[in-house]
């Protein structure tokens, strides 16, 4: 967890470590994991900032697992409000999957044992509660697998979010254009305690509606190309990279010639990304937890909710090199600095010259992709038409035509192979995530796709998305949008699979 500044870099041992966010491993008894939700402080902008996290036993931020690992993990409710942690992609029994739908509220100072076999991967943990999210309440949760030890990659997380310095409640209501007013009543029972997340003095800049766009590389959207689009309904004071923005960023020792694999997970309430490499060629190589067949490039989308890991080889010329996250329709730009022993570190703005197009209604990457493992081959049982509706004035997102709190659950039998359209007719992209199941993206638009296993995809305005998975665990099983904003004012429903005679 030792952080370096630029200054202080080049006389750091080369022995100290990679990541910020690599998460330290920590055994509460001799199998078990701990993590306590609760606050901690952390300096953005030069302010100090207080923010919630998941802390483990050894005072990092999330967990890793090594092969074999179970999930046994005793989390403690350290906050001084209610709160309910969801493993975003594990796909855990139903009684365990941390969402408020199904799963009751861990109350002030109570503590929960969890235990499943979890799925490898690069996934992360989050509050099911929208203002407890923009908070901050998250953390990576890296399983790793045999094949990634015998690789012998130096991995690296980049844990991305948005911060700012308004209360969680003010960014809803600005977002939503509402003077005041608790948002998100049905997620979050217990509403914040003003008091304990109070960020500062200083009064912030404004926030509002930002970065109106066209769609853009919309290949397979046919007609829709060069729409006008909503992008960024909010200004968040900074973007952060492992809690760290680039005027002071995380500096990662690395080898010359040393083999990266670099773990990124879009923990953002509402902000979308480029990921780029700036020249070094990548591979990207897994998406949301799941191989893929590997895509070279150096520029990567990636939605709220989504994660990807890309393998960097880096050269032997021991100059340092950053990964940035550019933040889509706009120019502010967060990241990292992977840097040889003795490299100069470079200062980076956190505004780039130019602005970075939309990610949303570009779907070329993900019309590239391909899973390593696809589904097997089945036809579908059942066949859904979901409709993603809403506008940016009234702020209402709706599932089916209804808000989460007049929803009507989609039943489908355990077992089957259903087949999803995403069909959004608003003129924002909604990332949707699926709890309890991964999916495979079968067409973009009208277009047949063999694409990724993902659990969270990025729908573009005016556009669809169809998915492929089998029904699991009878359960009612939440599916959302991953944009804060979007969730807490209606975008939510449930999948409820219904156990078969």
């Amino acid at each position: 967890m030792t952080r370096y500044s630029r200054r202080g870099f080049l006389a750091a041992s080369a022995a100290v470590s990679g990541s910020l966010l690599l998460p330290a491993r920590a055994r509460a008894a001799s199998d078990r994991f701990s993590l306590t939700a609760s606050t901690r402080t952390i300096e953005v902008n030069g302010r100090a900032a207080t923010v919630m996290g998941l802390t483990n036993g050894a005072g990092g931020q999330g967990l890793t697992l090594d092969p074999g690992q179970r999930f046994a993990v005793d989390l403690a409710n350290g906050l001084d409000v209610e709160t309910i942690i969801h493993w975003h992609g594990q796909i855990p029994p139903n009684a365990l999957d941390g969402a408020p739908n199904t799963n009751p509220m861990l109350k002030v100072g109570e503590r929960r044992a969890y235990d499943f076999t979890p799925r490898t991967g690069t996934f992360w943990m989050h509050s099911h509660i929208p203002q407890q999210e923009i908070a901050m309440l998250a953390a990576p949760l890296i399983v790793r697998s045999p094949e990634e030890i015998a690789a012998d990659r130096q991995e690296v997380v980049m844990f991305l979010h948005d911060f700012s310095f308004k209360s969680p409640e003010e960014v809803l209501a600005e977002t939503s254009g509402s003077t005041g007013g608790h948002h998100g009543e049905a997620h979050a029972p217990a509403p914040m305690d003003h008091g304990a997340m109070h960020h500062g003095e200083a009064k912030a800049p404004t926030g509002g509606m930002s970065g109106m766009g066209k769609m853009q590389g919309m290949a397979g959207m046919g007609s829709m190309s060069g729409m006008p689009m909503d992008l960024n309904d909010f200004d968040f004071d900074a973007y952060l990279a492992n809690d760290r923005t680039l005027d002071d960023p995380e500096v990662v020792t690395v080898e010359r010639n040393g083999r990266i694999r670099m773990r990124i997970i879009n923990g953002s309430s509402m902000t979308a990304y480029w990921i780029d490499t700036v020249g070094l060629q990548a591979r990207l190589v897994a998406v949301d937890g799941d191989a893929v067949e590997p895509l070279t490039g150096t520029r990567f989308p990636i939605a709220s909710g989504q994660r990807m890991e890309i393998d960097l080889d880096m050269p032997g010329d021991g100059v340092a090199r950053p990964v940035l996250a550019l933040r889509e329709g706009a120019h502010e730009q967060t990241g990292l600095i992977l840097a040889p022993e003795g490299a100069a570190v470079p200062r980076l703005p956190t505004r780039a010259e130019t602005e970075t197009p939309p990610v949303a209604g570009d779907m070329r990457q993900e019309l590239a992709l391909r899973a390593a493992s696809p589904l097997a081959v089945r036809e579908p049982d059942v066949r859904q038409m979901v409709m993603l509706g809403g506008t940016m004035n009234p702020y209402v997102w709706t599932i089916n035509g209804a808000v989460w709190e007049d929803h009507m659950p989609i039943a489908v039998p355990q077992g089957a192979r259903v087949e999803m359209m995403f069909h959004n007719m608003s003129m924002m992209a909604h990332p949707m995530h699926l709890h309890g199941h991964v999916f495979q993206v079968v067409a973009i638009g009208d277009q047949p796709v063999q694409g990724a296993l993902r659990d969270t995809v990025f729908v573009p305005a005016m556009g669809s998305v169809t998915v492929a998975f089998d029904a699991g665990e009878a359960a009612r099983w939440m599916m959302h949008c991953h944009h804060m904003g979007h969730l807490a004012k209606g975008m939510m429903t449930e999948l409820q699979v219904r156990a078969t005679a």
